[in-house]
């Protein structure tokens, strides 16, 4: 292989890296909540303080609880209950999240609940 040919490789590969870095720049909304949970959102569950993020993979439900504004260290949770099981929760004093929590659902319904200092979102039974 000549030089030109490693330049040209190498600058193809470059090209990638870039694009693919200013595409995960411009993603709106918690894309990282990603990170934390596999499988495909399902829901945002919105409320005056904060989000929780909802994910599902094979019969797992994943949750995280984002703080709207970060600014110290406040009360935050997260929990997500199967339809006849104990619910699995994240509770403490974080800056940025709580979570994730994740519980096996198979095909019953769960109850996801968050909070963020004074606000919280309870959604019911959902995803059945």
């Amino acid at each position: 292989m000549d030089k030109s040919a490693i330049r040209r490789r190498l600058a193809l590969g470059m090209t990638v890296l870039t694009a693919s870095g200013l595409i995960a720049l411009a993603s709106p909304g918690h894309a990282e909540a990603a990170g934390y949970c596999p499988g495909r959102q399902v829901r945002t569950l919105s409320f005056s303080t904060g989000s929780v993020q909802v994910y599902k993979r094979d019969g797992y439900v994943c949750a995280v609880t984002f703080a709207k504004r970060v600014s110290g260290r406040k009360t935050m949770s997260v929990s997500v209950q199967a339809r006849g099981s104990r619910p699995a929760a994240d509770v403490g004093q974080y800056t940025h999240h709580a979570g994730p929590v994740t519980v096996h659902a198979g095909h019953r319904c769960v109850w996801i609940r968050g909070s963020v200092g004074s606000g919280s979102v309870s959604s019911g039974w959902t995803l059945c």
